[in-house]
């Protein structure tokens, strides 16, 4: 049901197609039941101030900061005068007003009766509130934070048309390496219109595929100015991103909440084009000097292997290699020379030993005695006469002398 068919559901009217209401009598109606209504506190952005000279009823429009909804807001001068000094497009405030029904055009409007300006200290005490909540659910943890490439091949930066933010990113990125590329989305960085905005280029840069890290660009500013950096929304939004995100928002005194919650704090847009992208000079140089380390490595184990093998081959046994076969060899002749003459000395001496040995037996040998005239009588088994009374007259014997032998017979007596 449409909002005036439930106003007037309300109001326990019957309508159809055969007995419609005219427009100014729904009009009417529904400008009946708004009055009905109480007053208000609400509290918005300023984004339009009509104050025209000599009029004495001044125009607002009132815009929530984080929704693309605004509303009309009328006030008498003498109100706005109270706080005219310290309230113009941009500013927040928060107004006491009752709502209202401008039949003739069908407009609902707020009658402000009351507007107070949102401070400093009130809006650095939410954001200190919102900075606690979001913190106690683990957003700024540091194990959620993702390490950026070393050379990104496409960066999505998103910051304001034709700003310094963007310039300096630009100019300084591509000055360090000059073949890098970036996917910009231009975007309201302050005003109601730059918290959705904002969301939906980190999303869309967010789900690009080439899309190797992103950087959230803005210069410097007033709290006011920044507000929407700290927005809840814009937070969760890129705590929920998949790709690397930097924020590089105002200059170092800066600190929106978007500054925690991203992977990597950059204290100004420049800051950031150094810290995503390496200097092709300054690599280089490392390459440079790592070549130069390597190179000095592998010359000083070339010089340690040279000159050890210049000590091997100064030693004695390298500078003339057949001596130790030629020392070998003296030694082995020396040895060969010194077997031989003691084996020589072994077999002398046997040989006289057994010279010796021989001279002995033949001494003693029975040739021996026999070649001196002595015979040797055996009987017929061949045993040895001894003594003359183991023979008997007429037996016959053999004698065996030197050369030969004969047979003797025994005489009688």
């Amino acid at each position: 049901m449409s909002e005036a068919a439930v106003t007037l559901a309300v109001m326990g009217l019957t309508t159809s197609a055969e007995a419609p209401l005219p427009v100014g009598e729904v009009s009417r109606l529904i400008g009946g039941w708004i009055d009905r209504l109480g007053a208000v506190w609400v509290e918005g952005q300023i984004t339009q101030l009509s104050r025209r000279p000599g009029a004495g009823v001044v125009f607002l429009t009132l815009r929530d900061p984080a929704y693309d909804i605004s509303v009309s807001v009328t006030c008498y001068r003498q109100v706005f005068d109270a706080v005219a000094d310290a309230v113009a497009e941009g500013a927040r405030v928060v107004v006491h007003a009752k709502p209202e029904w401008y039949a003739p055009r069908g407009q609902l409007s707020l009658r402000a009766v009351e507007i107070r300006p949102v401070g400093i200290g009130e809006l650095l005490a939410r954001l200190e509130r919102l900075k606690r909540t979001l913190g106690a659910e683990g957003l700024f943890a540091a194990d959620r934070k993702k390490p950026l490439p070393f050379l990104p091949q496409l960066i999505g930066l998103v910051c304001g048309r034709a700003s310094a933010a963007e310039r300096d990113v630009l100019e300084n990125a591509r000055r360090r390496w000059p073949a890098v590329r970036f996917e910009v989305r231009n975007v309201a960085v302050q005003g109601v219109r730059a918290v959705p905005q904002v969301i939906q280029a980190v999303k869309e840069l967010d789900e690009h595929a080439g899309v190797d890290v992103i950087i959230v660009a803005r210069g410097g500013g007033s709290v006011e100015d920044l507000l929407p950096f700290s927005d809840e929304q814009l937070v969760r939004a890129v705590a929920d991103c998949r790709t690397p995100l930097v924020s590089a928002i105002g200059h170092e005194p800066d600190s929106p909440l978007l500054d925690l919650v991203a992977d990597l704090r950059a204290s100004t847009p420049t800051d950031a084009a150094k810290k995503v992208v390496p200097d092709v000079g300054e690599e280089l140089d490392r390459v440079q000097g790592l070549r130069d380390r390597a190179l000095r490595t592998v010359r000083g184990l070339l010089e340690r292997e040279e000159r050890g093998l210049q000590h091997c081959l100064h030693r004695r046994v390298m500078e003339h290699p057949h001596r130790m076969v030629e020392d070998r060899e003296h030694e082995t002749d020396a040895l060969v020379a010194r077997s031989r003459r003691v084996l020589g000395h072994l077999l002398d001496r046997a040989d006289s030993e057994l010279s010796h040995t021989l001279a002995r037996v033949v001494a003693l040998s029975p040739a021996a005695t026999l070649e001196r005239g002595y015979a040797v009588l055996q009987r017929e088994d061949g045993t040895v006469v001894r003594s003359a009374g183991e023979v008997s007259a007429d037996d016959e014997l053999r004698a065996r002398v030197a050369e030969g032998e004969f047979r003797v017979r025994v005489a009688g007596d």
